[in-house]
């Protein structure tokens, strides 16, 4: 399981970074016709967050295949299914058909599914639990600021 757990964990990171690479495009002219919430991050930000989030998400699935259990580890690989697939869902609602409010449903849902990913990689290692923390933070700002903009447009 430890290195099976490790291939599909990486796996899912990189159907993760190829999806959102080919829905999420913010410097074309309908992203940035939008009305923007005032509290928007910096561009910036979005450049430095994600890569962080990857690679920890990576690094969480190999520590969490190696050190729990064979059913922790299922468990954390099958909720980490999900997360991307909601993730990705968010990507394509909100940039390819703009439906702006199927796309915050779809990021909240993410946000939620990260609480027992969380959890999970507490057990596994605290300082990989807290390794998480921003990839959690992070999705859950998202979350709102996909909100955000449903209202807004």
């Amino acid at each position: 399981m430890k290195i099976f757990g490790s291939v599909v964990g990486i796996a899912l990171v990189l159907i993760y970074i190829v999806g959102s690479g080919l829905w999420v495009n913010t410097g074309d002219n309908w992203y940035r016709s939008l009305n923007q919430p005032s509290w928007q991050p910096p561009d910036f930000i979005f450049g430095v967050i994600w890569p962080y989030n990857f690679v920890v998400l990576a690094i969480a699935s190999v520590i969490i295949s190696s050190r729990l259990s064979s059913v922790l580890t299922v468990t954390w690989l099958s909720i980490f299914a999900v997360t991307v697939a909601a993730a990705l869902t968010w990507a394509y609602q909100f940039y390819v058909p703009h439906n702006l409010s199927f796309a915050s449903i779809a990021l909240f849902a993410t946000a939620a599914l990260t609480l027992p990913l969380v959890a999970i990689a507490f057990k596994a290692s605290v300082p990989m639990g807290i390794a998480l923390l921003p990839y959690q933070g992070w999705v859950i700002t998202a979350s709102f600021l996909s909100y955000t903009y449903s209202k807004l447009n």
